[in-house]
């Protein structure tokens, strides 16, 4: 492989734009905005989602699809609740046997599907591979140390994606478990806004490490349900993922939640970003899905009431301090 297609120009796909070209591939990159494949061109900068980090000239942009599917591998790196208009967009000019790689964390509402099976039902037969791990889109521009999980039901071409991605600053480990590396990094997004809110109301570390614990926990329950292997879960995108988010104001759910334990409003806050926090709507993804495969996710399920029913914070942690005590592995 040598040409890299990146759709999706927001901090993370222009990132990913940057490790592609440092790997060594040719890499064009389409945004949804006109502006911003303007700037990438003109003055290798994307100012609107990643400013501060002067991008390789050789990164041609573009607001088409067709020129970015025309590749050898093709990173997906759209809103997750964008993603399925995005593929059937794509889907009658996607090239035969060109592998979708899906770099969005989330889980889609209504239907509650993951990215892959969203992506399988829009791109039927092609390969599918998931990249998920613990990223901040800044520090990987910045080219410090990262590593990641590529998972991939074929071995063989989880390698070539390996060997075409990698760079000494961006480790890549593989894995066949492509349910797995999905459900670590869509939960844990909502599990950010959680002890966004413990930091925001200034409960503690105690608090804080709690919350990610158990919420390792309702990771581990439903991505069990849905067939992933307890392993990955405890892996770099599972608790590696979940490690990193909930405890570093660069996580924009971990910040979300912090802006709404001091007191501000949901509306406020998301009217004064430009940036997807993607647990504000995969709470209720999240949420529903659990209640569908009936597994309970307690601290989801109290991000999903305040965040989309109304519910008072206060009371919120009050319930879930007196929830019935157990065992912990119960």
């Amino acid at each position: 492989m040598s040409k890299i297609g990146i759709i999706g120009a927001g901090a993370w796909g222009t990132a990913l734009a940057m490790v592609a070209v440092r790997a060594g591939n040719e890499v064009v990159i389409q945004a949804h905005e006109k502006e911003v494949a303007n700037a990438i061109n003109k003055t290798h900068e994307n100012s609107v989602f990643l400013p501060s980090y002067e991008l390789d000239p050789t990164i041609k942009a573009t607001t088409k699809l067709d020129e970015a599917i025309d590749a050898d591998a093709v990173l997906l790196v759209a809103p997750a609740q964008h993603m399925r208009a995005v593929c059937e967009q794509a889907a009658d000019n996607w090239p035969d046997r060109v592998p979708a790689i899906i770099c969005s964390k989330g889980i889609e509402q209504e239907s509650c599907a993951l990215m892959s099976e969203v992506v399988g039902e829009m791109l039927p037969g092609k390969p599918i591979a998931v990249l998920s791990g613990p990223t901040f889109a800044a520090e990987v521009a910045g080219n410090l140390p990262t590593a990641v999980t590529l998972a991939c039901d074929d071995e063989t071409m989880a390698k070539v994606l390996m060997e075409t991605l990698s760079t000494q600053y961006f480790r890549i480990y593989r894995s066949r478990d492509v349910i797995g590396a999905q459900i670590g990094g869509a939960v844990k997004n909502v599990l950010a806004i959680a002890c966004g809110i413990v930091e925001g109301r200034k409960l503690g570390d105690n608090s804080r490490a709690a919350l990610v614990t158990r919420g390792l926990s309702e990771i581990s329950r439903l991505g069990i349900a849905k067939g992933a292997k307890a392993e990955t879960l405890a892996g770099l995108s599972g608790l590696g993922d979940l490690t990193l988010t909930c405890n570093a104001l660069q996580s924009r759910n971990f910040s979300l939640g912090v802006a709404l334990g001091q007191g501000q409003s949901l509306e406020n806050i998301m009217g004064e970003r430009n940036s997807v926090a993607e647990g504000v709507f995969t709470a209720s993804s999240v949420t529903e899905l659990a209640r569908r495969v009936d597994v309970d996710l307690p601290i989801c399920s109290a991000v999903d009431g305040v965040l989309n029913h109304s519910a008072n914070i206060e009371a919120t942690i009050s319930s879930l301090l007196a929830r019935p005590l157990k065992a912990e592995t119960a």
